[in-house]
């Protein structure tokens, strides 16, 4: 099957490895699925690919290894659900995140969250960017994950169609990791819209191939980027988004909360099956793809009897997301990956075990940082490769994080063994 790579990323497909094999990144509503899209996704991965599912730290879904022949198949049963990934991958606004979890503000974001998602996913006047444009409705500071988008849009005032939002510009990790900007505060849900648009046009005119926003930001500095953003800002309208009736999809912050711990976001298809059957039957209506990859369940009546059948069909609940880990994907998955992300992973957990759980951590495979080490109490970072005899291995670098801001390297080209050690003495300080 002779397929395009390039028109592939714009539907969320790579190639994944040399045998040919693709993986399909699924984009959600800020993380949310219903139970149908739920069980549409874990029948398409018994169907399809490796088995497996992979959660994302922005809240999407991905399956890996699948065959060309595969995605149109998948592609069907997404849309026969209304899931999609067009400008999932490559040069468009990505998946729109939200990391703040089911709780006070949460509902309105994703109201806001759904109209930004249809109104930027496949428009073809937002696709072709020089590079991948991440933006974020968040309800409130939390987590400070608003620091890595290019754009984030953080709730400060909810009241309805006159809330009131943050706005924060040009953040990005990757191989330069940069925190965004305080672009405005307090702007009108009718002045989000225009003001996106705005950033996104500036970006697509001026941003240079392959690079994200904060390097234009960079190139030109905050003043000039300001003045052009602003001289296309000039030539909006606002745009309130006036719904005919209430579009929370979710009940008040009172629902209890079922969370699904899973290493390294890994979600075994069929397994994911029988989650959806036990929170059917339990009448659980949503699901939420968490960004610590791990997955969480809004119960709106007694928890008590989903949570013990959970936990009886061997599925690990735990009360919170403290103590989280965060892996990519990593090497054989992906082909930027240096290493093998989750068995490191594996190794930390066995050595150092309660230790390692009272803290966050983060492991990424190469200076993607897809799994986010820099918002990490401590990050994990493989940064290169040294030559060992046959086969090279990763070198790491170590991050760590204090305070609100991004995490700040403290060691560079660690051998596994030397970074074990230096976490040996960081975690027990």
């Amino acid at each position: 099957m002779d397929l395009d790579e390039q028109q592939l990323r714009l539907e969320g497909v790579y190639l994944q490895n040399d045998r040919g094999e693709y993986m399909q990144r699924v984009k959600l509503t800020g993380g949310i699925l219903s139970l149908a899209q739920a069980r549409a996704l874990a029948e398409l991965g018994t169907c399809f690919g490796s088995g497996n599912l992979h959660l994302s730290t922005r809240g999407s879904v991905e399956f890996h290894r699948l065959k060309g022949e595969d995605l149109l198949h998948v592609f069907r049963g997404l849309a026969a659900v209304g899931l999609f990934s067009r400008g999932a991958c490559g040069g468009a606004v990505r998946g729109i995140s939200c990391s703040s979890g089911f709780g006070p503000g949460f509902a309105r974001t994703q109201v806001m969250l759904r109209h930004f998602l249809m109104h930027f996913s496949g428009n073809p006047h937002y696709e072709g960017l020089p590079k991948k444009f991440k933006m974020a409705f968040e309800a409130g500071y939390t987590g400070s994950r608003h620091l890595i988008q290019d754009l984030a849009m953080v709730l400060v005032e909810d009241r309805g169609e006159g809330s009131a939002y943050d706005v924060w510009v040009a953040g990005g990790l990757g191989r330069e990791p940069q925190a965004g900007f305080l672009y405005q505060s307090r702007v009108s849900e009718a002045e989000l819209l225009p003001l996106a648009e705005s950033i996104v046009e500036v970006y697509k005119a001026w941003g240079e191939k392959g690079r994200r926003l904060k390097h234009l930001l960079n190139s030109i500095g905050e003043a000039e980027l300001r003045r052009q953003i602003e001289e296309q800002r000039a030539k909006k309208q606002a745009v309130c988004f006036r719904d005919a009736f209430a579009k929370e999809l979710l009940p008040d912050e009172s629902s209890r909360r079922i969370l699904l711990n899973l290493f390294a976001g890994e979600l075994v298809a069929r397994e994911f099956v029988e989650i959806v059957e036990l929170a059917e039957a339990h009448k659980c209506r949503w699901l939420r793809v968490t960004p610590d990859q791990n997955l969480e369940l809004l119960v709106s009546d007694s928890d008590d009897l989903l949570r013990q059948a959970l936990g009886e069909a061997g599925f690990t609940v735990q009360p919170s997301e403290e103590g989280v880990l965060r892996v990519c994907p990593g090497k054989p998955e992906c082909r930027m990956g240096l290493c093998e992300t989750r068995n490191l992973a594996q190794h930390i957990l066995d050595k150092f075990g309660p230790l390692a759980q009272k803290h966050s951590l983060a492991i990424s495979g190469c200076r993607n940082s897809c799994a986010q080490p820099q918002l990490a109490d401590f990050g994990i970072l493989a940064s290169r490769l040294k030559s060992a005899g046959d086969q090279p291995v990763a070198l790491f670098d170590l991050y760590r994080r204090h305070g609100e801001g991004l995490g700040e390297k403290t060691a560079t080209g660690l051998t596994e063994d030397e970074l074990l050690s230096l976490l040996s003495e960081k975690l027990s300080a």
